[in-house]
């Protein structure tokens, strides 16, 4: 099973060390899982005009394929002006709209807002199940105040929300294919 984890953000680490402890924590459950950190600052995804995929430049063909060969994904957002990232929505709107079928798509966002918590409920869920994602029950949102100067995440309770979202993603992913 590979697990690709996505950092939707093109400034700072705190997402993507959210991601990344997702990826871990998963990790730590199954040591056969295969996981991949895309950290979207490291590519150049060029902006949706419509076009084939084919039409746009080798990092966005390489991001797009690697998360449609994927077998379950963590989406990691910040949270600005109360919405998910341009870059992470720019990047959903190269996706087919089965791009997420019978895969398990987790939720982390992190923010300075504490009231932002919401935003991956009625804004990035809406987007996975779109695609035709399986969104766990557990997300996670991590304020800039649980980071450290390290940017690792120091408050107990949000280890312990990536820990439940990493157990019940590779649950959900066993189960689905158990069926299938």
């Amino acid at each position: 099973m590979k697990l690709v984890g996505i950092s939707g953000s093109v400034v700072g680490d705190k997402t993507s060390q959210a991601v990344h402890d997702v990826l871990m924590a998963a990790k730590s459950f199954d040591s056969s899982l295969e996981t991949e950190l895309i950290d979207l600052k490291e590519y150049d995804i060029e902006i949706v005009r419509g076009f084939p995929l084919v039409s746009y430049n080798q990092d966005t063909w390489d991001v797009v394929n690697k998360i449609t060969s994927a077998d379950a994904l963590v989406f990691g957002s910040p949270i600005y002006q109360a919405s998910i990232s341009g870059v992470l929505k720019n990047l959903f709107d190269h996706l087919p709209v089965d791009a997420f079928k019978s895969k398990v798509t987790g939720m982390v966002t992190t923010g300075g807002v504490e009231k932002h918590f919401l935003v991956s409920e009625y804004q990035l869920k809406p987007i996975l199940s779109y695609l035709k994602g399986m969104v766990p029950t557990y997300s996670v949102f991590v304020h800039n105040d649980d980071f450290n100067d390290d940017n690792e995440i120091t408050n107990k309770l949000v280890n312990e929300r990536i820990t439940k979202l990493s157990q019940e993603m590779l649950q959900l992913h066993k189960a689905i294919n158990q069926n299938n």
